[in-house]
């Protein structure tokens, strides 16, 4: 399904709220305010794993707040600073046109998101089957596609929505959104477009 241009803008608000809503991520944005910096320099100032720092530098990146480059053997940072300067008034502003959603949308998914979903939290793990292969779904959007990831890894974006991180990595491989070999874990291509 193809999505307008208003759904993928109003996707792309959303996703620079939701990067900007995590302590380590305002503290690196503040910390590349004064000059651009690579991943082992922001884990040593934050003292921070840096599979951490990674993992909120593509949060950030991917919410347009990022320029990156390489430099000598690192990858520099630097914060494009005209996403910022604009009014919050005009982040959340949508013309009356673009309210009016596809009512095709699968409204179905959408309630078991918005039930179980709390400000980004998973409240619980949903016990029937079809809802939880729905959370199970979302959840795998949280993982770039062939990327592999350290069982810690995925513990730490895991645990940003429930606490109970080992039946949620479990679930995803036995729902075949993940497959893990030797203690690493990668995203099934089948859940890239769930």
């Amino acid at each position: 399904m193809n999505k307008s241009a208003s759904e993928t803008n109003l996707e792309l608000r959303a996703q620079l709220f939701k990067a900007l809503g995590h302590p380590a991520r305002l503290l690196i944005l503040n910390l590349l305010q004064t000059k651009a910096r690579h991943g082992e320099e922001l884990a040593a100032i934050l003292n921070l794993k840096p599979a951490t720092i990674s993992h909120h530098l593509l949060k950030l990146s991917k919410a347009g707040l990022l320029d990156q480059r390489k430099d000598q053997y690192y990858q520099t940072y630097s914060l494009k600073s005209a996403v910022l300067e604009q009014r919050l008034s005009d982040l959340i502003r949508l013309p009356q046109v673009e309210l009016q959603l596809d009512t095709a949308v699968d409204a179905y998914r959408d309630k078991v998101l918005k039930t179980f979903f709390r400000q980004g939290s998973l409240v619980s793990i949903p016990a029937q089957r079809k809802k939880r292969q729905i959370i199970l779904e979302q959840l795998t959007q949280e993982f770039e596609p062939q990327r592999r990831y350290s069982e810690r890894e995925v513990n730490l974006i895991l645990v940003e929505f429930h606490e109970d991180v080992a039946t949620l990595r479990r679930e995803m491989v036995g729902y075949g959104l993940l497959t893990r070999e030797r203690g690493v874990y990668w995203r099934n291509s089948d859940s890239e477009d769930a």
